[in-house]
C-alpha cells in the first residue's frame, strides 16, 4: 500500500470507459509526477456522442472500469476526476476591468479583475466549467501574463469561459454516484488530453489538438501558451465503422474488428492486390476482402472529418498560425496512416500524441493515444492536489481541502493554460 497521495481519473468515452488510479509524488508544489498503479477499461454502454443516454447502463460501465483499476492498484478511490466533452460544450470570451487604487498591482487586484470577468451571466440550462485568464492589460500595455508588481491605474483581463449543458453534467454525475463514487471535479477532456500530450513549446508556437473519439472529434487550439478555441465535429470512429458495414457488407462487430486489425487511413500506403481473409460463418463461407477498398472507405470518411476540423480552425482565425502543427490523439489516432492523411489535409507537421512524460509505474499500459484523456485527468488531479497542499492518502480521497483547491484553481489554470 502506497503512502503517497492517490488520484483517480475516469474517461467515459462513447466506445470505451477508462479508469486510472495513480500515486502522486515528486516536487508536489510545482511538478508532481504520477506513478500509475492500475488501469481499468470496459466497453461503454448508455452513452451517445459523449452524452449519457441510459443512466443504468452508464453506471454499469463506470463501475466495471473503476473496479478493475482498483483491483490492479490495490486502492479503492472514493472520488474521481471525470472528463466531459461533446456538442453541448460552449466557450466564450469575457472581459473584466478594475481601477487600481494603490501604488502597484497586487495579487488581490488580479483576483478582483478575474472575478469581474467571471461574473458574466450564464444561462439557467448551462453551468460554468472552467474560467481561464488569457492575458492582462495594464493601462495601454497589452499581452501581460502576470501584472503583479506593475504600476498602473487600470487593470483589464480577458477570460476564456467554458460552459457545459446542465442536463448532460447532472446525468453524468448521477451515473457516477450510482456506481458508488463521488465526482471530485468535471474537467473538459481536450484540456486534460493537452496536459498529457502537448509540450509548452507547442502551446506557445500554436498547435491544434485533435482528439479522435468514437462519437465525436474534439478540437482545441492553443496559441501563445493559452487555449484559444474549442470545437466539436459530430463524427468519429463510429461513422467509419458504419461506412465499413455498408461498403464491405459485413456486420458491425466484424467491421470494428477489421478496422482495428487492418485499418489504414491513407490509400497510398496499401497495395492494390492486398487481401484480407474473413473467417467462415454459419451463413457465409470463407471470403476475401480487398484491403485497398477498405482503406479507401476509411480514407474518405477521415478526409471529410479533417476537412470539417480545418474549417473549424479557419473560422476561429488560426489557419496559418499553427507553427507547431497538429497533434492527433484519442482512439482513432492509432489508425495506420492517420498522420499522413492529416498532413495532406492541413499542410503542416503532424504527430500522434501519446502520454508518457511525468508518468511512472505502469507506463507501458497507457502508452497509446486512447489513454491520453485518462492520463491527463490524473495529471490535472495531481496538480490540483499539489496546489491544495494535500499530502495524505486519506485526505486526498475524502474531500478534505476541497475549498482550498477551489480557491487555487484559477491560478493553476492561468499558469498552465
Amino acid at each position: 500500500m502506497t503512502s503517497d497521495p492517490i488520484v483517480a481519473a475516469l474517461d467515459i468515452g462513447t466506445a470505451h470507459t477508462t479508469a486510472l488510479v495513480a500515486a502522486v509524488h515528486g516536487d508536489l508544489p510545482r511538478a508532481p509526477v504520477l506513478r500509475i498503479l492500475g488501469v481499468g477499461r470496459t466497453r461503454t454502454m448508455g452513452l451517445r456522442r459523449g452524452v449519457v443516454s441510459d443512466i443504468e447502463e452508464a453506471t454499469t460501465s463506470i463501475r466495471k472500469a473503476v473496479e478493475e483499476a482498483s483491483r490492479n492498484a490495490g486502492v479503492v478511490p472514493e472520488s474521481l476526476y471525470v472528463g466531459i466533452a461533446g456538442e453541448h460544450v460552449r466557450a466564450m470570451c469575457s472581459t473584466g476591468v478594475v481601477a487600481i487604487s494603490g501604488d502597484e498591482i497586487t495579487r488581490a487586484d488580479v483576483e478582483r479583475v478575474n472575478e469581474v470577468a467571471r461574473a458574466m451571466a450564464i444561462p439557467q440550462d448551462r453551468e460554468l466549467l472552467h474560467a481561464i485568464p488569457q492575458e492582462y492589460r495594464v493601462d495601454k500595455a497589452e499581452g501581460i501574463r502576470d501584472p503583479v508588481g506593475m504600476i498602473g491605474t487600470r487593470l483589464e483581463t480577458e477570460m476564456y469561459l467554458v460552459t457545459i449543458g446542465s442536463s448532460p453534467a447532472m446525468n453524468l454525475r448521477k451515473s457516477i454516484e450510482r456506481a458508488g463514487y463521488k465526482v471530485r471535479e468535471l474537467v473538459l477532456e481536450p484540456i486534460a488530453s493537452a496536459l498529457a500530450v502537448l509540450t509548452e513549446e507547442e502551446k506557445e508556437l500554436g498547435v491544434a489538438l485533435i482528439e479522435l473519439g468514437a462519437g465525436t472529434t474534439d478540437v482545441a487550439v492553443f496559441h501563445e501558451g493559452k487555449i484559444r478555441h474549442l470545437g466539436t465535429v459530430p463524427y468519429g470512429g463510429h461513422a467509419v465503422t458504419g461506412d465499413l458495414v455498408q461498403g464491405l457488407g459485413v456486420t458491425q462487430n466484424d467491421a470494428e474488428q477489421l478496422k482495428e486489425a487492418y485499418g489504414c487511413a491513407y490509400e497510398p500506403l496499401v497495395a492494390a492486390d492486398q487481401l484480407i481473409a474473413l473467417p467462415a460463418t454459419a451463413s457465409h463461407a470463407e471470403r476475401h476482402l480487398s484491403r485497398e477498398l477498405m482503406t479507401h472507405i476509411i480514407h474518405q470518411r477521415m478526409d471529410e472529418i479533417f476537412d470539417r476540423v480545418q474549417r473549424e480552425i479557419q473560422t476561429a482565425g488560426f489557419s496559418g498560425r499553427l507553427n507547431a502543427g497538429i497533434v492527433l490523439t484519442g482512439g482513432g489516432a492509432a489508425l495506420e496512416g492517420i498522420a499522413d492523411l492529416a498532413a495532406d489535409v492541413f499542410g503542416v507537421g503532424v504527430r500522434v500524441g501519446v502520454p508518457g512524460e511525468k508518468l511512472g509505474g505502469l507506463v507501458e499500459v497507457v502508452s497509446e493515444p486512447r489513454f491520453s484523456t485518462a492520463a491527463g485527468l490524473a495529471l490535472y488531479g495531481a496538480h490540483r492536489m499539489a496546489l491544495g497542499g494535500i499530502t495524505s492518502r486519506r485526505s486526498s480521497m475524502s474531500g478534505v481541502g476541497v475549498d482550498r483547491l477551489a480557491s487555487r484553481v484559477k491560478t493553476w489554470l492561468q499558469d498552465f493554460f
